[in-house]
């Protein structure tokens, strides 16, 4: 996916270097939030999560210049953002939060616990159920419903063919949906 045209000025604008400092701004301005509860979904805690924000703004900031515009701006910086966060949990030996199907509960509370989590109790329903996925299906849920990201991005940021993506989607949606169902006949 080529980039859009004012997305083509920002690119200019970061890789010209009299005006690379303005346009760093304007894209942290523009992209920042985004990106923080992407990588927030993934290391859970919002100290990591700025610290891994940190790491890839510095990747980006010192990599534009090598950015071709084969893809969009967000979906590279999609990229190094889910390298970056696999770089922190394996250097810290912390488990991804969509690989928590054995710690279901530390999950739960850590997110709770949060000062920045002001979920109700549906949306602890639905982390539930998702941290009970498999690990892909949790990746891919999270970046679709979550993030907003289409197939074709998911797929150049995770490096998986967009047929695989979608039967992991849509069978995530399935088990949320069935699990969702009966959770609501159980409290009827």
């Amino acid at each position: 996916m080529k980039p859009e045209k004012g997305e083509t000025e920002l690119i200019r604008r970061l890789k010209n270097p009299k005006l690379k400092n303005k346009a760093f701004k304007d894209l942290l301005d523009v992209h920042q939030e985004r990106l923080y509860w992407y990588i927030r979904k993934i290391v859970l805690t919002h100290d990591n999560a700025n610290d891994v924000l940190q790491n890839t703004f510095i990747r980006v900031y010192k990599g534009i210049q090598d950015f071709k515009g084969n893809s969009a701006l967000h979906t590279w910086m999609f990229r190094i953002a889910y390298n970056e966060c696999i770089r922190f949990l394996d250097k810290n030996k912390i488990k991804p939060a969509f690989n928590q199907n054995d710690n279901n509960n530390d999950y739960l509370n850590k997110l709770t616990q949060d000062s920045y989590f002001d979920g109700e109790e549906v949306q602890l329903k639905l982390h539930a159920i998702i941290s009970n996925l498999s690990e892909k299906q949790q990746r891919v849920f999270q970046m679709k419903y979550f993030d907003d990201l289409s197939f074709r991005e998911i797929s150049e940021i995770l490096d998986v063919s967009e047929n695989t993506l979608k039967s992991s989607y849509y069978s995530a949606v399935k088990t949320i949906e069935k699990e969702i169902v009966c959770d609501t006949i159980q409290t009827n």
